[in-house]
């Protein structure tokens, strides 16, 4: 089973999957910062989604005009040309979203924030947490499945099921405008500014990695 992971240069989900004997590949127009280069196709997801080789797809469209974060910038009386610049990518990556999910595939999920496809008609399937699956973070992230049951967790140990969450964690701290963050301003790793927090924070958690694979691999292999 050939699955394309699109939209991924950490390559956290397709080694995930490679470590469950699935044939995965990252796909993104960066290089790849997982390690496996052999494993990571250095061009447009689009284009290897319509390609027809692939049973599934985890894809993670770009989401910095799709989250509702900065949406007062989006206030065209107030800023502008600026906010109409916003709204001309917001566009685009409404597009690009689409693209990815209408893509000959089987199985298809799609992560993203909670944000703007909610609020045109296309709430998420599943809303999970890194702290579900064993990873102390909080990241609300929102999944658009196809064809795919939604991951299994447990927040407590059960008759029938073992506890897969840790404890929630607590914010690191508040900023000025009062918003507790679960994020520091420095990322091991990725080092510190916007572009180091952004590329840190879409990085798929181990936890929801490993889920990824065990569950759906298992799935589509029963189903087929």
């Amino acid at each position: 089973m050939d699955v394309l992971v699109a939209c991924e240069e950490s390559q956290s989900v397709t080694i995930a999957l490679r470590s469950n004997g699935i044939n995965a590949f990252s796909c993104d127009i960066q290089e790849c910062s997982g390690g496996y280069p052999e494993w990571h196709i250095k061009g447009c997801a689009i284009k290897e989604a319509y390609s027809g080789k692939y049973k599934m797809m985890i894809g993670h469209p770009p989401c910095t005009y799709l989250s509702n974060a900065g949406i007062a910038y989006f206030n065209v009386l107030k800023y502008g040309d600026n906010a109409i610049n916003r709204w001309k990518n917001r566009i685009e990556a409404v597009e690009f979203f689409l693209q990815l999910w209408r893509a000959p595939i089987d199985f298809i999920c799609l992560e993203n924030p909670i944000g703007f496809m909610s609020s045109i008609g296309m709430p998420p399937n599943q809303i999970i947490e890194p702290w579900y699956f064993g990873d102390p973070h909080k990241k609300r992230t929102g999944l658009w499945l196809k064809g795919l049951p939604p991951l299994v967790y447990s927040l407590s140990d059960g008759l029938f099921n073992d506890r897969t969450s840790c404890e929630e964690p607590e914010h690191i701290f508040i900023d000025n405008s009062g918003k507790p963050r679960y994020f520091t301003d420095a990322i091991k790793g990725h080092g510190g500014g916007r572009t180091g927090r952004q590329k840190a924070r879409s990085k798929t958690f181990p936890g929801i990695s490993n889920a990824i694979a065990n569950q759906w691999s298992k799935y589509i292999l029963i189903n087929e």
